[in-house]
């Protein structure tokens, strides 16, 4: 009788320990979401990710963030591993437009919503794509060259060919060139979006086009590239015009070197709203397939100003 007794004893503190771990641990209902960045060497990434990780944290999101650092198969690694680890969502920067269309394509497989910033994809079904309004940009760098330089002349393109983000820059520029018959592009070379290769290829488009009279250079680092060139050959008139509008970019824009102008860029802004976009996923809201953050152009004036207008 006694043993009876013990053994129904044991069984109901058994069954007790059961229900309190069960209590103790629920199912989670916190969303997470895994991140791959371009890079987070780039000033403009470390400010998107923090936009992307202060919205999160606003809505009790947790953050898988890594980073693809200009290596298609590394970035496509990431994406299984989120795969893998069943994410909610998935947020991707291509390291490559077309090159990570099949990785996305294994994310709608498992059923997990994808969702692009900065640099859209092609191939895959992404949710949402939320960049700078990237046409209208290098629309505005190609009229502030051709003013600029008196709407005559010769000027470059340093391009990124691989992205979707820096083809639509280039398209811009280009289209926007049209409208001023006197200049004509003479020379669009792939720096690959990095200083070291910009500034070879500075070197190239220079040495066979000498009376260039400016440059656009799809980002910072590339114009960084171009304005080494230009102070090597000591082309104080170039004209050359970046995308980003880094801190060391406006730097040489205020010391009035030929960096004359930047196109700025809200990359908080572009993190905060892909954030958004997922949450309104989330909570069954419509959808926007694309979503476009405004752009501007700065110069040593604007420069001046905004570092005039932040509090010392």
């Amino acid at each position: 009788m006694r043993s009876t007794f013990s053994t129904i004893c044991r069984t109901a503190a058994l069954a007790s320990c059961a229900v309190v771990a069960s209590c103790a641990k629920p199912p989670s209902t916190v969303k997470t979401i895994g991140v791959t960045l371009l890079t987070q060497q780039d000033e403009f990434y470390r400010q998107l990710k923090d936009g992307l990780q202060k919205a999160a944290d606003s809505l009790g999101y947790k953050l898988i963030i890594t980073s693809g650092d200009f290596d298609l198969a590394k970035q496509q690694s990431q994406i299984d591993n989120f795969i893998v680890q069943h994410v909610d969502a998935i947020v991707v920067c291509p390291v490559d437009t077309k090159g990570i269309a099949p990785a996305i394509a294994k994310a709608n497989a498992a059923k997990i919503p994808v969702f692009t910033a900065d640099i859209a994809a092609d191939g895959g079904q992404v949710v949402s794509h939320v960049a700078s309004d990237n046409v209208a940009g290098g629309r505005l760098a190609a009229d502030y060259i051709a003013k600029a330089i008196g709407e005559k002349g010769e000027v470059g393109l340093i391009g990124e060919p691989e992205v979707q983000s820096t083809i639509d820059r280039a398209t811009g520029f280009t289209d926007e060139l049209k409208k001023f018959p006197g200049v004509t592009l003479v020379s669009s070379l792939n720096g690959e979006g990095k200083r070291d290769r910009s500034l070879k290829a500075a070197d190239d488009m220079l040495q066979a086009h000498p009376k260039t009279s400016a440059i656009f250079a799809i980002n910072d680092e590339s114009a960084l590239g171009v304005l080494s060139s230009a102070q090597s050959r000591h082309l104080d008139s170039l004209v050359i015009v970046a995308y980003d509008a880094s801190a060391e970019a406006q730097k040489a824009i205020a010391g009035h070197t030929a960096l004359r102008a930047d196109v700025a860029q809200q990359p908080g802004s572009i993190g905060g709203q892909t954030i958004d976009a997922i949450a309104a996923f989330f909570a069954g809201r419509p959808s926007v397939a694309r979503i476009a953050v405004p752009v501007r152009i700065v110069d040593a004036d604007s420069v001046k100003a905004m570092a005039a207008a932040k509090p010392q």
